[in-house]
């Protein structure tokens, strides 16, 4: 069958189509018994609405893009989640891909999105992305965009953010004042603003409590699709280059997790032998044994702050208003489980 069109309707009640328009948006000048009668057949007639020459006369498409490094991953679809429950509630549609770790690949989705002529765009930057033009050309379009979690300082647009370097020193804190003397750091890509907050965090409360920073105690994960291998891959590599460490900071909690299914395999003890603090608070971290201690991440949350942000920004352009970009940091929180038990 052909799709009922607002003329169906106002030919079976012989109205004109404007007034079937009007009534179906409530308009004060029809009547109220026209604008039951107008809504009463629409849903007989299963009438839907063309979005497609609504978002014409609007200019609006109502669909915004979401690029994120990977997708099956706890933090991600947590965020996934968050924006998704927001942008349902203003009736957009969510374009979501994943730049699997890589600036080309991110480029090419950015221009893709571009060309479907998305209202906004939320994104979080590839380990590899360490030029940023293609973000600025977006900015330069006047068209919004919200960074989250992996961002770019030097883009100068809105960041739904969390300490990161604060997190990663209460993390490290924790570690030393139960009693770690040795303390090893498995730190994210080099290019990451969050990896680097955080092995800076990390750092800075050796620095603070007067313990000697080791280069050679610091492993790098690039934490993509085999993040949960490297982390097998640093603890066995570890043991084999120090025998005295006896606790460690890991960036995230995949790789906490691997790292801590190597150790049970060679026979070290958690937290008997290494106490261990990851970073994320995934669900496996709650029922793994022994359950990890980990920095509890809030990507439910972000993902919502992120589509709200982005909603104001948007509505700030098609009101021909000056758009504000904001930093908004969400807090973290220390969850202590059995990995780091006195």
């Amino acid at each position: 069958m052909k799709p009922v069109t607002l003329k169906d309707i106002a030919e079976q009640l012989n109205i004109s189509v404007t007034t079937v328009s009007k009534a179906l948006k409530d308009y004060p000048d029809v009547s109220k018994k026209t604008r039951g009668l107008v809504r009463e057949l629409a849903k007989t007639l299963n009438y839907k609405p063309n979005t497609f020459a609504v978002n014409l006369r609007t200019k609006e498409s109502k669909t915004i893009g979401l690029v994120i490094p990977v997708i099956v991953h706890h933090f991600f679809s947590n965020v996934i989640k968050g924006i998704i429950s927001q942008a349902e509630k203003k009736g957009y549609l969510v374009i979501i891909l994943q730049s699997n770790e890589s600036y080309e690949l991110e480029k090419k989705q950015i221009d893709l999105l571009l060309s479907q002529r998305v209202d906004g765009l939320i994104i979080s930057i590839a380990n590899g992305t360490a030029d940023f033009n293609h973000l600025n050309e977006v900015i330069a379009q006047e068209k919004p965009i919200v960074m989250f979690d992996k961002i770019a300082k030097l883009v100068k647009c809105s960041k739904i953010i969390i300490d990161d370097r604060k997190a990663a020193y209460t993390a490290t804190q924790h570690l030393i004042d139960i009693g770690c003397k040795r303390i090893a750091h498995f730190r994210g890509a080099l290019l990451p603003q969050n990896s680097i907050d955080r092995f800076l965090g990390y750092k800075q409360a050796l620095i603070d409590n007067n313990m000697p920073y080791d280069p050679t105690l610091v492993y790098i994960c690039e934490l993509g699709d085999k993040s949960f291998e490297e982390g097998k891959q640093n603890a066995r590599q570890l043991l084999q280059d120090h025998d005295d460490v006896d606790g460690i900071f890991i960036n995230t909690d995949l790789v906490a997790i691997g790292a801590m299914t190597e150790f049970k395999a060679l026979g070290v003890k958690i937290p008997e032998d290494i106490k261990i603090v990851g970073f994320s608070n995934w669900f496996m971290s709650s029922v793994i044994s022994p359950t990890l201690t980990t920095i509890d991440q809030p990507g439910y949350k972000m993902g919502k702050t992120a589509f709200k942000q982005l909603f104001k920004e948007m509505n700030a352009i098609k009101n021909k208003k000056p758009k504000k970009p904001k930093i908004i940091t969400l807090e973290t929180e220390l969850i202590k489980r059995e990995s780091t038990k006195s």
